[in-house]
């Protein structure tokens, strides 16, 4: 299989794309991967540097000719985000991705990739290593634990980076030219509660709703792809409501930026209502197979009786609990005009999981719109507030405000039109990237996003298209060529 990678043109960029797929790198696991990447700079012999936080930063010479140009920083995130389906047993602390070739796609087997940002990493590894380019000076930035709260650009110092034009390797459509993104906020909801005895008499079953695409709660969230906890508690609701069942736990969802493809709860029924929840829960996978009709064709909803629990969560908190899921908002909420198609505010909810007299909750709020993210977080404050839960808002990140005049833009625009007959698209994407919050450290960067093709990220679907890989580096070289 690696061999099969390693034959992928552009060879230089594969190879590097394959060395740091076998080093485990979920965010928060940066030790290992910033390790490589400084024996890289160190083995090319240019000059590394780590910051306090742990970013690293590659700086190479100008090419002959170039060396009064303006420094060019190339910019990446180490980290990846760890996903994969429930039937295969993989450690993303410990063990390496397994790559597949599949025709024009490289995939994982049944875990994310980590072609977000890992082939932004590799290009510019590539780059810094081939003595044959033309180029400005250039600050090559790996950045840590973008994916959960963008750690590494909050970290980056004033006067850290001397370059004044910024390349961000992140964006994920092939002739896309990156010049905006949206901003976000992290929303945590808690119920605390003690405990009841399981009902007399009770059977206990685990439903289990799995199939689901998920994918990036920002580059996705369009696409109308169900969420694992909205649809698990519409169906709890209705079987609290006419079979007396309760809910012993609850778990679906992981990640804040990853829109939730699994949910899994236990729950118990008085005898003789088996058959009724048996039956509710194959109406319900039967109504959402056809209101996600091409959408989710995966979509399998199972009960199965279990071990009974000792206990369940009290009445009213499941009931508060399932009615402010089934109220609170969750997808997309209002679209930029300015940029027809592109969403302007969304909301994600992630996560939810139980514990001994414990329920959290996580959303991700994102918007282009500082006023319309905090009326996000208004909206579901004030619907757990009503539900007796505590809720807190954390770790803000700004947006990225397009500047249309940008002069790389510009160059980049025409020059993509010179290579390939065809104009790039000028685009402001709704997820998160640093960019915005690097400019905060590093004010009057000239900066434009852009990469290869890759879908389906932040899910085990997650695939990046070959044929797109080659032509993003050489669009790259051309670019770097271009910046005099």
């Amino acid at each position: 299989m690696p061999k099969n990678v390693l034959s992928l043109e552009p060879k230089n960029v594969w190879k590097h794309f394959y060395d740091l797929s076998q080093i485990p790198r979920p965010t928060g696991q940066m030790k290992a991967v910033t390790a490589f990447v400084k024996d890289f700079g160190h083995s090319l012999n240019l000059e590394t540097i780590q910051d306090e936080t742990g970013n690293v930063l590659i700086k190479k010479p100008a090419s002959k000719g170039m060396e009064n140009a303006p420094v060019v920083i190339l910019q990446s995130h180490l980290d990846m985000v760890p996903q994969k389906n429930t039937s295969v047993k993989h450690d993303f602390e410990k063990d390496p991705i397994e790559l597949r070739v599949e025709g024009n796609i490289v995939k994982a087997n049944s875990t994310t990739l980590g072609a977000d940002n890992g082939i932004g990493v590799a290009a510019i590894m590539a780059i810094l290593e081939d003595t044959s380019l033309v180029h400005a000076p250039i600050e090559a930035l790996f950045t840590i634990d973008e994916e959960v709260g963008m750690v590494g650009a909050f970290g980056l110092k004033q006067g850290f980076l001397k370059g004044s034009v910024l390349l961000n390797l992140d964006t994920e459509e092939i002739g896309d030219l990156c010049v905006g993104c949206a901003g976000g906020v992290d929303i945590n909801v808690s119920f605390g509660f003690k405990d009841e005895k399981t009902p007399e008499g009770d059977i206990a079953y685990k439903i289990s709703l799995t199939g689901l695409k998920g994918g990036h709660s920002g580059t996705e969230i369009h696409l109308g792809r169900a969420n694992a906890n909205k649809l698990m508690m519409r169906l709890l609701k209705e079987a609290v409501s006419d079979f007396e069942v309760r809910l012993s736990s609850f778990k679906g969802g992981s990640l804040r930026n990853a829109i939730p493809r699994e949910a899994f709860a236990v729950v118990t029924v008085p005898k003789g209502g088996e058959e009724d929840l048996q039956s509710l829960v194959k109406e319900y996978e039967s109504t959402y197979k056809a209101e996600y009709n091409g959408i989710e064709d995966k979509l399998l909803l199972v009960v199965e009786k279990t071990n009974l629990p000792a206990t369940v969560i009290p009445e009213e908190v499941q009931d508060s609990l399932i009615n402010a899921v089934e109220g609170c908002q969750n997808g997309v909420i209002s679209m930029l005009t300015d940029f027809p198609g592109t969403v302007e505010s969304s909301s994600n909810l992630a996560s939810i999981e139980s514990s001994a007299g414990k329920i959290e909750i996580k959303f991700l709020a994102r918007s282009s719109s500082e006023t319309r993210k905090d009326a996000i977080c208004s909206s579901i404050e004030s619907v757990f507030n009503l539900a007796g839960a505590k809720v807190e808002i954390e770790n803000p990140y700004p947006g990225w405000q397009p500047n249309a005049k940008a002069k790389v833009l510009h160059i980049m625009s025409d020059l993509y039109e010179e290579m390939y007959s065809k104009p790039a698209k000028v685009n402001v994407v709704h997820a998160g990237l640093e960019c915005g919050i690097i400019l905060g450290s590093t004010p009057g960067l000239d900066i434009v996003s852009f990469g290869p093709t890759i879908l389906n990220a932040h899910s085990p679907d997650e695939y990046v298209e070959i044929d797109t890989v080659a032509i993003f580096y050489d669009y790259l070289k051309a670019t770097l060529a271009r910046l005099k």
